[in-house]
């Protein structure tokens, strides 16, 4: 059940990244979800590396959400790339 929870938050922060970040991107629903539930792990590793979350606590939907942002940068910077080459 608790992976179910985390697609479904997961594609809510990736469509609120998406909201703030808009432009034409590839992919669709499916990538969405990928970007909002890898840029949650992105956040939450990022900042118990920084010491803001200790080991088993939950990241903040914020903190998530600009996980998802910073990993829609970096995808666009990635796939910007390969269409120009």
């Amino acid at each position: 059940m608790s992976f179910i929870w985390m697609l479904i938050i997961g594609l809510i922060v990736g469509a609120v990244a998406k909201l703030l970040m808009p432009g034409k991107d590839p992919g669709g629903i499916f990538i969405t979800m990928v970007i909002g539930v890898v840029g949650s792990f992105l956040a939450g590793f990022l900042g118990r590396t920084l010491g803001w979350y200790n080991e088993g606590e939950p990241v903040g939907f914020i903190a998530s959400v600009i996980g998802a942002v910073l990993l829609l940068v970096l995808y666009r910077m990635v796939t910007g790339r390969r269409r120009m080459a």
